[in-house]
Formats: C-alpha cells, sequence, structure tokens
C-alpha cells in the first residue's frame, strides 16, 4: 500500500512537474513571439534628405528598445538596390522569422545591430526581426534609391 501511494505520489509530482515547465515554456515563448499589432503611441518620423515618412512601430520587445534608441541620426548604406541598412548603437533583442517577402517599407532588424529599411517589395530566404513599417511608403524607393543616405529617426 504504502509503495502504490509512493508511486502515486511520484507520478503526480512528474505530472505537475512537466506541467509547470511546459508552461513556463509557453510564457517564453509568448514573450519572445512576434507581435505584428502596432504598438500604442509607437509612431515614429523617419527623414531622409527632405521627404518626412511616418512609420508605425509593432508591439514587441525589439520595437520597444529600438524605440528607447531614438533619435537616432544614421548613415544608412545601400545593400542590393531595395534596401538601407545601418549598424545601431547597441544589440537589441531579437525575434527571427524568415518573412517569405519583404515589403515595401518594412522596418526590420538583421542580427541584433543592423537596422535595415527596405524600399522594393521582394522574396527573400533571410530571416529579419519586424519592427515596424512605413505608414504610406509610395515615395519611399525614390527618396532611399539613389545610394547611401543620411538617415534622421525620431519620435512623432
Amino acid at each position: 500500500m504504502m509503495k502504490r501511494t509512493f508511486l502515486m505520489a511520484l507520478a503526480c509530482m512528474s505530472i505537475f512537474i512537466s506541467g509547470v515547465s511546459s508552461c513556463r515554456k509557453e510564457d517564453e515563448n509568448n514573450n519572445n513571439t512576434e507581435n505584428n499589432t502596432p504598438m500604442t503611441n509607437g509612431k515614429i518620423k523617419i527623414t531622409v534628405n527632405s521627404k518626412t515618412f511616418t512609420a508605425t512601430l509593432l508591439d514587441n520587445n525589439s520595437a520597444k528598445a529600438f524605440k528607447e534608441l531614438l533619435p537616432l541620426t544614421i548613415n544608412m548604406v545601400d545593400l542590393n538596390g531595395n534596401e538601407k541598412y545601418a549598424e545601431l548603437p547597441k544589440s537589441l533583442p531579437t525575434n527571427p522569422s524568415n518573412p517569405g517577402t519583404i515589403q515595401n517599407g518594412d522596418l526590420m532588424l538583421y542580427g541584433s545591430e543592423t537596422l535595415v529599411l527596405f524600399y522594393k517589395t521582394f522574396s527573400t530566404s533571410y530571416s529579419y526581426t519586424k519592427l515596424g513599417k512605413i505608414d504610406d511608403a509610395a515615395d519611399l524607393e525614390p527618396a532611399l534609391s539613389q545610394g547611401n543616405a543620411i538617415v534622421i529617426i525620431e519620435t512623432k
């Protein structure tokens, strides 16, 4: 009888521990999952030469950490005729995934320190952490497609 009680207690403890463990993993994943909903007060202003764009940051840890870096004035280097990139002053939290298709106006993080602003839509096999998107990217390509650019990013 005592052996049976012990085994029952052991089985219950095992189920409890695995349940706690799976809850912890689920909570950790929920904290790290990419949230594609807009951040409250997540509007930022991006100025390229004399052209100003409004962007909306996503409600995720990466975008929140990015917003804390603002204002930024950075030299963004052209790459592949479809994006500008710049190294940030510090690493940010990441949650990379492959979007499959990059959209004109996507603002993303490559690795933990490279900010990328895309000005053309194309397919990709690379993984990025989504930060936000230019609200109206219609004039983004002409503004960014002329070589490297000094870009000012600030809260709105």
